[in-house]
């Protein structure tokens, strides 16, 4: 019998009001900036009927495609070296026993729980100070750019990649790297053939998240951009300095849409990866639990 008290009356009318203003509270700006991006009218506090002249300025604006192009270029190239990076180490935390692995462990979580501000200040630091060795020992007159801000995003991404990768290996069985191991797979083939094609879901996942915090991170960019390296999120903080516009709305909504959607796909892929592996993966799980077929299937599936 279950204990749970279901509200009842007026606090159950309570409760379903508080809920829906909390609702309204979060969505309704996403809302009137969706609504006020169409509007015709210059003063984005008024409707003056609807236009679109506003998505064909962004489309038109050469400083802001140019930022676009800026957060595409980092946003994937530090995407690729976080997948890369974070599943190894997902991959050494979650199979390995080495010594300083509890360190390790919390050094990875570290760009998780500290401040944005904390991350940048920390990243200011450190490209001064590398930038300064490399001028006194090389002569390389080094400064921020791209270089720069991609290296930052990879320092906080790759924890989000690995949070989302060790996550499916906790959940996977040992078995069947064991028994392809067994078989005489060598470590490269049970990777390859039993353990990648599992966690692929996870890696999409973390990659799609490290791509959408890429593409929507301000702060530590600000502070490890330099001159002609400005990220689009960084371009629209200047912009609203300087006061709001419907350009500005337009970009806002578009900025929205593709974080939308690139949350929703790692979501996606995460739950997928939460209901098995692919059918011939389910199909080797049911030959390690049949003694007199397991040689026989594994082989074949390991050795193609």
């Amino acid at each position: 019998m279950s204990s749970t008290v279901q509200p009842r009356g007026t606090t159950k009318i309570a409760l379903t009001a508080h809920s829906w203003l909390v609702y309204l509270f979060f969505f309704a700006p996403i809302f009137v900036l969706i609504v006020f991006s169409f509007s015709d009218d210059r003063n984005v506090g008024r409707w003056g009927g609807f236009t679109l002249e506003w998505y064909q300025d962004f489309v038109e604006h050469s400083q802001l495609q140019n930022a676009v192009w800026v957060s595409i270029r980092v946003a994937l190239l530090s995407t690729v070296i976080s997948v890369v990076l974070g599943t190894l180490g997902a991959l050494a935390l979650e199979r390995f026993k080495f010594k300083g692995r509890k360190v390790f462990d919390a050094l990875l979580y570290l760009p998780i729980i500290i401040p944005d501000v904390t991350m940048a200040v920390m990243m200011l630091l450190f490209f001064a100070e590398f930038f300064e060795i490399l001028d006194s020992v090389f002569g390389w007159d080094v400064q921020k750019g791209l270089g720069s801000i991609t290296i930052s995003h990879i320092a906080f991404n790759i924890s989000f990649v690995s949070v989302v990768v060790r996550a499916r290996l906790a959940g996977m069985s040992e078995v069947l790297e064991e028994a392809a191991l067994d078989l005489y797979a060598t470590r490269w083939k049970t990777f390859r053939y039993v353990t990648f094609p599992q966690i692929v879901p996870g890696v999409a996942g973390g990659a799609l998240l490290a791509l959408t915090l890429s593409l929507d991170d301000v702060v530590i960019t600000q502070f490890a951009a330099g001159p002609g390296a400005t990220t689009l999120p960084v371009f629209v903080f200047g912009l609203i300095r300087r006061g709001v516009t419907p350009l500005i709305n337009a970009t806002s909504v578009l900025m929205l849409a593709a974080s939308v959607i690139l949350v929703a796909l790692s979501l996606a892929f995460q739950q997928f990866s939460g209901r098995g592996g692919r059918p011939s993966l389910r199909a080797a799980r049911e030959a390690v639990s049949a003694p007199s077929t397991t040689n026989t299937q594994l082989k074949e599936g390991i050795t193609q």
